[in-house]
């Protein structure tokens, strides 16, 4: 990285499989060609990826050793998700791609359209994870404990609201991060007079290792 910083919120070192972390860029900020996949999702400002520019809400998806840098040319900031490829027998790995979050349809979860999941990566045996938002009116609420064979990285990107971890409970606001292992009870409710709104990513289409 050349005038960046990294906030990493979850890494193989504290047991997870994929890497997350804020990348904070300075004027002229430049981030290098990673050697696996990167999932760049802007938070603020504007970013070059591959040609083309991003913007908040907007998303690029970078295949395994490719050349392209993340540079801003003013103050920026955005996720950056990094994890190593899981070759699926018969399929093709897949492609570059860049998308705008607000050009994804909504869909109530569950049937309930007080919370509402857009998909960023499509939904194709080519890719080993997914990467949602999920936005929750204020008082909506996931509709069980949920837990999964897959892990998650979530960074709140709005609101506010209570978290169930196992069984404890944290009040969570924009800007902070959950790493939850695999078998974790989780749980989310919205409080506050606005949505709450966070970027989660978990392993996905693969056999649980």
């Amino acid at each position: 990285m050349h005038k960046a910083t990294a906030i990493v919120h979850a890494a193989p070192a504290i047991g997870a499989r994929f890497t997350e972390y804020t990348a904070e860029f300075e004027a002229g900020g430049l981030l290098g060609p990673a050697a696996v996949q990167r999932f760049v999702y802007v938070l603020q400002g504007d970013v070059e990826v591959n040609g083309a520019r991003l913007s908040r809400g907007d998303y690029a998806y970078l295949p395994t050793e490719h050349s392209a840098t993340v540079s801003a040319k003013t103050a920026a900031r955005a996720a950056i998700i990094e994890k190593p490829y899981q070759i699926l027998a018969g399929v093709s790995a897949p492609a570059y791609f860049n998308g705008r979050e607000s050009d994804i349809a909504g869909r109530p979860f569950m049937g309930d359209d007080a919370l509402e999941v857009r998909a960023l990566v499509p939904d194709d045996p080519s890719f080993d994870f997914a990467v949602n938002t999920m936005t929750f009116l204020p008082g909506a609420a996931l509709p069980m404990v949920e837990m999964h064979v897959m892990e998650h990285g979530l960074l709140m990107l709005s609101g506010g609201g209570i978290y169930r971890l196992g069984d404890q409970w944290y009040p969570v606001t924009e800007g902070d991060f959950i790493w939850m292992a695999p078998f974790c009870p989780q749980w989310f409710g919205a409080l506050g007079k606005t949505p709450a709104k966070y970027l989660i990513y978990k392993d996905w289409n693969r056999a649980p290792q």
